[in-house]
């Protein structure tokens, strides 16, 4: 689905992020902009940052960011079109209609009828539940603990399947038989024709990350079979990429995910206060569902049923969630089967004491394989002790694998080296064979900062003595780790990132220093990538409007009249991660300078400084390319141009329309 780029700047320009984001996050005005609690970490201090005049937020904390449209992808997990959707609504703006390919615009279409089917089936359980032809379900849920508006939130309902009641309903309302059967709410045989998949169960809608219905699970009242019955899959419902209760899990805003083994745990788990909690659908854990788990939280509690298909799930899917990146713990809910009996039983702070409590699944593996070997045995003892030493093999990471080799031989009375050269030699003679090919788990980059006294980042450079940091006096975590990798880069290259970066958020700031940057800054200035493809687009803009400004007898270029913000570069950008990248680079401010001729002698810091550095590296590329020479003689002038201008008396801010060089 595409949208024209003026349709985009359109929605968005009529969109005030601080309006949009002070839904979700509570904002306090300091300065220029907004801070909060950034709702994509968990933080003590507001490191979350919203710019009402770029249109952007950034997180110095976390190092998340983007426009408006990105925070509703992020948060709510919308495609692009579904948030420009939301955006557009709130701004009463009609989309236009998107043109699709014929095949495309009818898979499209029959997605949406599947979806309207599927919504009013579970408007009709939902309704049947609450009358006298509901009374078994509704027995069946009161019964089991539930609140009314418990039931409310899940959508809860009941379907009879007498004389295919919900399929009489569904053809009333227009749709086809083909449509119903292929939306999995009933099905079809020579005898009976169609009729209704749901008989005689409560049902359990099941919702999407946007809250759509896609399908349903229902359980069945009686001993009748299958105790469990799932719609089947189909073009709108995807069972290996669906967790129910994520729709709601997700609002948590929780450090991890609690998954359990069933609709009812789940649903148990949330009346009791813990509202992280999901489960798969009916099937077995999947690399799908744990990819979608990743988008949310790194760390995952498994509370499944305490007897031994439940530690063999546990199991299984703890080799799961490590090869998606995920950390897992495990719930111990003996002597209880399930988080129901057992919130039931010792109510909400017991749980919470087994959440506090929950054991790191690597010990849970070992403790599970530990029962299979006789401790009081010397020979079964060792045999368990090569078991654990080639399950250590595990860990690709050697700083994690060196810590759980030290935490496994004092926990089990192994000496240290001799357990290290075990798993050596496993690791060296097994290639590979006993490993759990598993995604290295790595924490945040650890960044090196050169600050001065104040925590604030000092520029590095010779001819820039300028001190700078974001607006809110926080030093950025992850833009910095983005920026200046490797860890010990050259201090001329994290000088030039951190002045190019400067110089990018001061013309943001401040739009009247444009037309005098422009006489010696380009965008081929600017570092390769992320940074010069923002910095090409971001000035062909600025150079567009300052044209106009300059046709106009009184134009002026500033920051009430340039049209062109940060958030339109941002969204110049197709992926996540470059976003936050570009976002980064319009967070960093000039701290204590308040003189104008100060601001003039700095910003020509800064501009000498990248130029002499774009001068150097021309220098040590001419060996390899003859060529270099031409460009390194005019960077050689253009320095001395800047070196010989007296900034201060020439550069005066509220000359915004002077014509440049």
């Amino acid at each position: 689905m595409y949208y024209s780029q003026d349709i985009v700047e359109k929605v968005v320009s009529s969109t005030d992020i601080v309006d949009v984001v002070g839904q979700y996050v509570h904002l306090r005005r300091s300065g220029a902009n907004y801070f909060g609690l950034c709702p994509f970490h968990t933080e003590k201090s507001g490191s979350f940052s919203v710019s009402p005049s770029k249109q952007i937020f950034y997180c110095f904390g976390c190092g998340e960011g983007g426009d408006v449209v990105t925070f509703l992808q992020k948060y709510e997990n919308y495609s692009f079109q579904e948030a420009l959707k939301v955006l557009a609504d709130r701004a009463g703006i009609t989309l236009p209609e998107v043109s699709y390919s014929e095949q495309a615009g009818a898979r499209a279409r029959k997605k949406e009828v599947l979806l309207a089917i599927n919504r009013d089936a579970a408007t009709y359980y939902y309704r049947l539940l609450r009358l006298p032809a509901g009374k078994a379900g509704m027995d069946y849920f009161t019964g089991r603990g539930l609140s009314k508006e418990t039931m409310t939130a899940f959508g809860l309902g009941y379907a009879s399947g007498a004389g295919s009641d919900l399929t009489a309903y569904l053809r009333k309302k227009g749709y086809s038989d083909e449509d119903i059967m292929d939306a999995g709410v009933a099905s079809f045989d020579e005898k009976r024709g169609i009729y209704d998949k749901f008989f005689n169960r409560v049902m359990f809608p099941i919702m999407d990350v946007t809250n759509k219905v896609i399908g349903f699970g229902g359980r069945v009242l009686g001993d009748g079979k299958p105790k469990y019955l799932n719609s089947p899959e189909t073009l709108i419902f995807d069972k290996g990429r669906n967790l129910y209760g994520l729709s709601i899990a997700k609002k948590a805003r929780s450090d991890y995910f609690i998954l359990c083994e069933g609709y009812m745990d789940v649903i148990a788990m949330h009346q009791a206060g813990f509202s992280m909690a999901l489960a798969s659908l009916g099937t077995s854990f999947t690399e799908g569902q744990a990819a979608v788990v990743h988008r949310y939280v790194k760390l995952v509690l498994l509370a499944y049923d305490s007897d031994l298909a439940g530690v063999r799930a546990a199991l299984r899917n703890i080799g799961i969630l490590r090869t998606a990146g995920i950390i897992s713990r495990v719930i111990d809910m003996r002597p209880y089967k399930d988080p129901d009996e057992f919130i039931k039983t010792l109510g909400r702070e017991a749980f919470q004491e087994r959440i506090d409590q929950a054991e790191n699944s690597f010990f849970f593996e070992l403790r599970q394989m530990e029962a299979n070997y006789q401790m009081d045995d010397p020979a079964s003892r060792t045999e368990f002790y090569h078991a654990i030493a080639k399950r250590l093999c595990v860990f690709d990471d050697e700083i994690e694998r060196d810590n759980y080799i030290k935490a496994v031989a004092d926990k089990y009375y192994i000496p240290e080296n001799s357990l290290r050269r075990e798993v050596a030699s496993y690791d060296l003679i097994s290639d590979g064979a006993d490993r759990n090919r598993s995604r290295t788990l790595t924490g945040p980059a650890v960044v090196e900062r050169q600050t001065d006294a104040s925590g604030r980042y000092r520029n590095q450079s010779q001819d820039a003595s300028v001190i700078y940091t974001n607006n809110a006096g926080i030093t950025s975590g992850a833009a910095q780790a983005s920026a200046d990798r490797p860890r010990k880069a050259d201090p001329a290259v994290a000088a030039f990132r951190k002045n190019q970066r400067l110089l990018l958020t001061w013309i943001s700031d401040e739009p009247a220093i444009y037309p005098k940057v422009r006489r010696y800054i380009s965008a081929d200035d600017f570092e390769e990538g992320i940074c010069r493809q923002a910095a090409s687009f971001y000035f062909s803009r600025l150079d567009s409007e300052l044209a106009d400004a300059l046709s106009e007898a009184a134009g002026t270029m500033d920051s009430q009249t340039v049209k062109t913000t940060p958030a339109s570069v941002v969204r110049m950008f197709d992926t996540e991660e470059e976003q936050r990248e570009a976002a980064a680079l319009f967070e960093t401010h000039i701290l204590g300078i308040t003189d104008e001729k100060e601001k003039a002698q700095a910003l020509k810091d800064v501009i000498l400084s990248m130029k002499k550095y774009g001068l150097e590296k021309m220098m040590a590329d001419m060996a390899s390319d003859p060529s270099m020479l031409k460009k390194a003689t005019a960077a050689k002038k253009k320095i001395e141009q800047i070196q010989a201008a007296d900034f201060a008396a020439e550069w005066h801010y509220g000359n915004q329309t002077e014509q440049t060089a």
